[in-house]
């Protein structure tokens, strides 16, 4: 639970993480509050789940019962339609979160939507079809988002859901080589390619949905259960705990105050659990599905 893990910029990054991602009304400001309450010091968050009001009145719970806001590690993230407009959308974030900085703030994707579409967030076309902006690359995005760093507004600048094609078109232009990727990641998805990739240039992977999607079959796989039996935890702990062996960061979703509590019980795996672990995938054959929504070839493989 303590555990932080090394940055690029000379910083830490606490190894687990409270994801807000999908988390009802109502329901995030206690688990904010809650989780900071038994220890998690790492929340992460975006302007496009629509709750960073609710984020930053949980902050201010934990503030208000005397955590200093310089023990917490806050992320959050630029949607696709504000990469011409970055530092107007941090400011709303900022605003809607209470604070006066964010330790992370990542670009979201690496793909531009129209900022004068027919919707604030995802504008479409007449087809259906998301309305891209052409005119802009994700160089562009990197490159406003690098002048942040001189307004005290963020801390550290990253990236998500990139591939290495992203990855590769982007470093060549960066001044700033990016501080964390933030990316799909568990033992069906291990996506090795970018986890290496981003090793070797000194990118902090931190990995998002790791339990899987919602009703994941990860749970009754019998490797994982065997592992959990093994150490006498849930099957939960063994996917949290696998990322942190493999020197990722992990954000454990959760508005359940049990679940929060249970998710923070990371244990050390050994060698042979992370053989058993990674040989899931090695039997499943996925590699990586795509992002149709988006209509952009992301650079990750499909499904086998």
């Amino acid at each position: 639970m303590d555990t932080s893990l090394p940055l690029n910029t000379g910083t830490t990054i606490p190894a687990l993480g409270l994801g807000t991602w999908q988390s009802a009304p109502g329901e995030v400001k206690k688990a904010v509050s809650h989780a900071i309450s038994v220890g998690y010091r790492h929340i992460d968050c975006a302007y496009v789940y629509g709750n960073e009001d609710e984020v930053g009145e949980g902050l201010k719970e934990a503030f208000a019962s005397g955590v200093k806001r310089e023990d917490l590690f806050v992320t959050t993230k630029l949607w696709c339609t504000y990469h011409s407009r970055v530092e107007e959308n941090l400011d709303l974030s900022l605003k809607a979160l209470g604070l006066d900085y964010v330790d992370l703030y990542l670009m979201h994707w690496p793909c531009p939507m129209n900022p004068n579409g027919n919707d604030p967030k995802f504008p479409k076309l007449p087809d259906g079809s998301r309305d891209l902006d052409e005119s802009w690359s994700h160089i562009d995005t990197w490159k406003a988002m690098e002048k942040l760093l001189s307004t005290g507004k963020v801390k550290a600048i990253g990236v998500a859901n990139y591939s290495v094609k992203f990855l590769e078109e982007l470093l060549p232009h960066a001044s700033v080589t990016p501080a964390v990727n933030q990316i799909e990641n568990h033992p069906y998805l291990p996506q090795q390619e970018i986890v290496d990739f981003c090793k070797s240039k000194g990118i902090h992977i931190t990995a998002y949905s790791p339990l899987g999607s919602t009703g994941s079959p990860l749970f009754k796989e019998e490797v994982v259960q065997e592992v959990a039996k093994k150490h006498k935890v849930s099957v939960g702990c063994v996917l949290l705990s696998y990322h942190i062996a493999r020197g990722s960061s992990v954000l454990a979703k959760s508005v359940t105050p049990s679940r929060i509590e249970e998710n923070k019980n990371i244990i050390k795996l050994d060698s042979s659990d992370m053989e058993s672990l990674e040989s899931i995938h090695k039997k499943k054959g996925v590699t990586r599905f795509v992002y149709p929504a988006f209509g952009v070839d992301f650079g990750f493989p499909d499904k086998q």
